[in-house]
């Protein structure tokens, strides 16, 4: 049996008649850029989230970086950034000018440590970018506790957690503002690169949509030195499709990493957690072993897609080479990257290949 890391197949069927029709449908209208289908996922993605505002952009990186910029986080400050993330939670930072100061997580959950938060906050911390990885949302409540106390701005990367709830509410509405990745292997994916930032601020919102569209509120008057981040008509109308079925599409996989829980059961393998008051998305359903790397070649040898999230810590990547002195002194992040494993997880997966991926890895 051969099974995929992910595969869009089962979902996009599901959706492709309606899909094919709203591209007919955008293309004879001719109106491709800030037309009624961004309105309306804006609108829509909003109120899934239980936001005030949503602006489309180009991409996740893009939501947090305009966040940011909005914020007037800018050379000289530092954010606090988990330093087991994606590389682009740390470059939305770069990109302002701003440094990127990396805090350790928990090793259960994988996200931020609120407990080691502090000890990294200086003079010029202006904000805690809080990460819900791999579909989990961090320990809101104590983040924002510390940054009430330090005066600081509380960002959340919702770019795996789609739909995710803390304490009952969804991710990104915990904190000042939040960014959103559609890249296409998301939980909610466009059919190219996407983004959203939602917040409850208008005055924020309408900040964030004027840098996005080269800094200007109205055609040909510039007001900020602006960027060109904007969602298009295509990959909105696209998105809202998506959107209805994102709550179906989202229990399937919670039901695939239930089975997964219940009944994989080898010693050499460490199950993610679920934290209290979290409900998981699954995004990612990542292993943990420190036979990683003879697990991954078993399970190709048998038929099983898996990849790793991410083998290169962020302090050890080249792009971050003035981080390097960080080697060896943030060893959780390390060890996780050593030793994460992802294995499939996706909508529509047959029962019978749940139980050949469980299978599989118990007899490793």
């Amino acid at each position: 049996m051969r099974i995929p890391f992910a595969t869009f197949v089962p979902m996009h069927n599901e959706v492709k008649n309606e899909m094919f029709e709203k591209f007919r449908e955008i293309y004879d209208r001719s109106w491709f850029i800030q037309g009624e289908e961004v309105h309306n996922f804006e609108k829509e993605f909003a109120e899934y989230c239980g936001a005030s505002f949503c602006v489309g952009c180009g991409n996740g990186l893009d939501a947090l970086f305009l966040i940011l910029k909005a914020l007037e986080v800018g050379a000289g400050d530092e954010v606090i950034v988990p330093s087991n993330t994606y590389i682009a939670t740390a470059l939305a930072v770069s990109y302002t000018g701003a440094i990127p100061v990396l805090v350790e997580p928990e090793l259960d959950t994988y996200n931020i440590d609120p407990n080691r938060i502090e000890e990294k906050i200086t003079q010029k911390t202006k904000a805690i970018m809080a990460v819900h990885l791999y579909g989990q949302a961090a320990d809101m409540d104590r983040i924002n506790v510390i940054a009430k106390k330090h005066d600081l701005y509380v960002i959340e990367d919702c770019a795996q957690a789609h739909g995710a709830r803390y304490k009952g509410k969804r991710v990104g509405t915990l904190g000042i503002a939040a960014g959103f990745s559609f890249y296409p292997g998301k939980n909610l994916g466009a059919l190219g690169d996407a983004g959203a930032v939602i917040c409850k601020d208008k005055t924020l919102a309408d900040r964030i949509r004027a840098i996005a569209n080269y800094g200007s509120e109205e055609k040909y008057n510039h007001i900020y030195k602006g960027n060109n981040s904007r969602l298009d008509e295509m990959q909105a109308a696209f998105l809202r499709i998506k959107l209805r079925k994102l709550e179906e599409w989202t229990g399937n996989r919670q039901e695939t990493a239930k089975f997964y829980m219940e009944n994989i059961r080898n010693g050499k393998v460490v199950l993610p957690v679920i934290a209290p008051d979290c409900t998981h998305t699954w995004h990612i359903f990542a292993l943990r072993s420190e036979m990683r790397d003879d697990l991954e070649k078993y399970l190709s040898e048998k038929g099983i897609g898996t990849t790793k999230h991410y083998p290169i810590p962020m302090h050890m990547q080249g792009a971050y080479s003035e981080l390097s002195a960080l080697k060896g002194k943030l060893p959780i992040a390390e060890l996780i990257s050593r030793t994460e494993l992802s294995i499939p997880m996706y909508y529509g997966m047959a029962q019978e290949e749940k139980e050949y991926v469980v299978m599989m890895v118990n007899q490793f």
